[in-house]
Parts: C-alpha cells; structure tokens; sequence
C-alpha cells in the first residue's frame, strides 16, 4: 500500500511540474508580440494601416459628408453676415472693409473645407513621423522571458512536495490566464485608437466648416482639430510607455524564484496596459490646456 502511495505521489508530482513548465513556457509569447507590434500600430497612417477602410472611409468622406459640410458653411458664414450687419447701427456704418473681411473669411473657409482631407491627413502624417523618430531612438529589446531560469526552477520544483506543487501550479495557471486577458486589453486599445482615428476622419469636412467662426459654432472646429492632434500625439505617448515598460523588464532578477520574477513580470504588464489606457486622455488634456 505504501508502495502504491509513493507512486501515486511520484506521478502526481511530475504531472504538477510538468504543468508548471508548460504554463510558463511561452506564457509571454502572446505579450511579446502585442508589445513589439505596438510601434508599427501606432506608427501608421490611416491610409497605410488599411488600405481597404482608408479608401472606404474617405468615399464617404467625399461623396457624404463633404456636400452636407458646404451646406453647414453657408449657414454660417450667412449667419455671420447678417450679424455684421445688424450690429452696425442698422447698417450704416456698414463699409467696404467689413465686407472684405467677411469675404476672405469665407474664401478661407471654403479653402479649408475643399481640402479637408489632405489636411487631416497632414496632421496625422506629421505624427507618424513623431512616432518613427521615437521609435527608432529608444526601441530595445522588451520581449519577457523565463526559458533560461527553467532548468534551475524544474530542479528545485522536483525537490517541493506535492502541495507546494499544487500552489505554485495554481499560480502559473492564474498568471497565464491574467496575461491572456492584457493581452487582449492591449489589442483593443491599439487597435481601437484606430478605429477611433477612422471615425474622426470620416466626418472631418462637418466641423471644418466651422472652423472659420467661433460666435454660432462655439469653437467646435478648434475642438475637432485638438482631438485630431491629441489622437496623434497618443501615439507617441504609447511609445514613451513601451520605453517605460522596457527599462522595468530589464531590471527584473530572475533566479531559481520564478514566482516572484513572474508575478513582477505580470505586474509590470498590468502597469503597461494601464497606461496605455491612459495615454488617450493625457493627450487630450495636454492639448485643452489654456
């Protein structure tokens, strides 16, 4: 009976290392990826991520939303003249420099709308030029691994008995699942500042056609155009936190321990998707301030 006992302990105690090794084989892979395709995310332009949703949102853009914005701007700019005119004393003192100035505005205007599209792609062009400048000056190396501590943490988990085991089984298995769900959660926001831009893009001409005038539209032109550089400047922001992120992960001791260096790891990860998170509106505040 004892024979058959110590069998069972025996098989059971290889069953557990051998799941605690395959847990944390490759636990990083997934993150190492999702990390190291964060710069050629950010990076891109609306036309070069996908080229596909870039013509079909400028489609829509041109043939949409454009005729709706020149519907938009000669309201505007409608209303601005009759409010010229009414608040010179009922016209008369209305003179050939108000009207000049009403109609540069307009000219201006008009200029902006037509080319809506090469600008907000200029704005985006100039922060993919950010981003590629930062990446190339502090990229490194921000892969996580553990595979070269394994052969010192199998020999000692060989030596722990079958409880010990189990609970450090149950930690891998959580810290596996835990760096599957950030992941995902990096995916979304890489992806969705995207999908953002997208949607921003494709009812640019709206609000530039208020761009010109602040007294009916109340400033919702200058507000578009901040989202758009701060959506931008997001990106470079990101890169600074994968920078942050590196410089974290090298630091990491990783000795018989794994545990500990795991859950380090996974703690920084967790900092990593966070911030990351937050980038979108550290941009925006840092462009709102006055």
């Amino acid at each position: 009976m004892e024979y058959i006992f110590e069998k069972f302990t025996e098989w059971l105690r290889e069953l557990l290392t051998g799941g605690v090794l395959s847990n944390i084989r490759g636990m990083f892979t997934s993150i190492n990826e999702q990390v190291g395709d964060i710069s050629s995310q950010v990076g891109a332009t609306p036309a070069g991520w996908n080229t596909a949703v870039y013509r079909m949102i400028r489609e829509l853009s041109d043939t949409v939303v454009l005729p709706l914005a020149g519907t938009v701007l000669a309201v505007v700019m409608t209303l601005e003249l009759i409010s010229m005119l009414t608040q010179k004393n009922g016209m008369h003192d209305v003179g050939f420099p108000e009207f000049f100035r009403w109609m540069f505005k307009t000219a201006c205007a008009v200029l902006i709308v037509t080319n809506t599209w090469n600008i907000v792609m200029g704005i985006f062009d100039a922060a993919q030029s950010l981003v590629t400048a930062s990446s190339n000056l502090i990229r490194s190396d921000a892969a996580l691994t553990l595979e070269n501590s394994l052969p010192a943490f199998e020999q000692k988990l060989r030596q722990m008995e079958v409880w010990e085991l189990l609970g450090i089984w149950l930690q891998s298995a959580v810290a596996q699942l835990a760096m599957s769900v950030i992941t995902v959660c990096i995916f979304i926001i890489t992806y969705g500042r995207m999908i953002e831009i997208y949607l921003y893009t494709s009812v640019a001409p709206l609000p530039m056609a208020m761009v010109m005038n602040r007294e009916h539209t109340a400033g919702s032109g200058e507000n578009y155009l901040r989202s758009l550089m701060a959506l931008g400047l997001q990106g470079l922001l990101m890169i600074v936190c994968v920078a942050i992120y590196t410089a974290l992960v090298r630091n990491i001791v990783v000795t018989a321990d794994i545990s500990g260096a795991l859950w380090t790891c996974m703690g920084y990860t967790v900092l990593l998707c966070f911030t990351l998170f937050k980038t979108s509106a550290v941009s925006r505040s840092l462009l709102s301030a006055h």
